[in-house]
């Protein structure tokens, strides 16, 4: 009887350690002195991606198209201690984008990682005519997103930390073994690419 208490009692302790190791808990930093530059990252998923990429470590520069949303952003990051800066980028202008890398490679020498988090809303016909609000529409209407739901899985709209986890664990050496892989986070939506 005492040997299968024991054992039970090493059982539960590994499988503590495994579920430690698991969720990171070990791990510290794994993302130290890297340079992460992340377009469109003062809201929403972008945001959420920065803040994981700091938090693990990275020093990271952040970028909108709006200076209010750069400051905003960066204000509420350092505010959490973590090492970041950001700059006005629209990444529809070359000019935009050189500053943008420019502002990483002077003041942290180069970059490391680079997420290309910009996109747009659906919308239909020419991107070229799209008008500028439809661009500021990442959109709100309950029937699309119950609609989703439906679709989903999970049956639940995906957070944007859920994303921001699996971009961390790609731009680590946790993921140097990982290469042409598609990986969806998508709640169990069928999806091909």
């Amino acid at each position: 009887m005492q040997k299968t208490g024991l054992l039970l009692g090493r059982s539960a302790r590994a499988w503590r350690s495994v579920r430690m190791a698991s969720s990171g808990v070990t791990r510290r930093d794994p993302l130290a002195n890297k340079v992460a530059l992340v377009t469109a990252s003062t809201d929403g998923i972008g945001f959420a991606i920065a803040r994981r990429l700091a938090r693990d470590g990275a020093h990271v520069v952040v970028s909108s198209r709006k200076q209010q949303n750069v400051d905003r952003a960066v204000a509420a990051l350092q505010e959490e201690g973590l090492s970041v800066t950001g700059t006005v980028c629209h990444v529809g202008k070359a000019e935009d984008r050189e500053r943008l890398v420019a502002t990483a490679v002077k003041l942290h020498g180069g970059i490391d990682i680079l997420v290309s988090n910009a996109a747009v809303n659906p919308s239909f016909g020419s991107l070229m005519d799209t008008t500028e609000e439809v661009w500021d529409k990442f959109w709100m209407d309950k029937a699309k997103e119950e609609s989703m739901k439906e679709t989903l899985r999970i049956s639940r709209i995906g957070k944007p930390e859920e994303c921001a986890g699996v971009v961390s664990f790609m731009c680590s050496e946790d993921a140097s073994y990982i290469t042409g892989e598609t990986v969806v986070v998508g709640g169990g939506t069928p999806s091909r690419l």
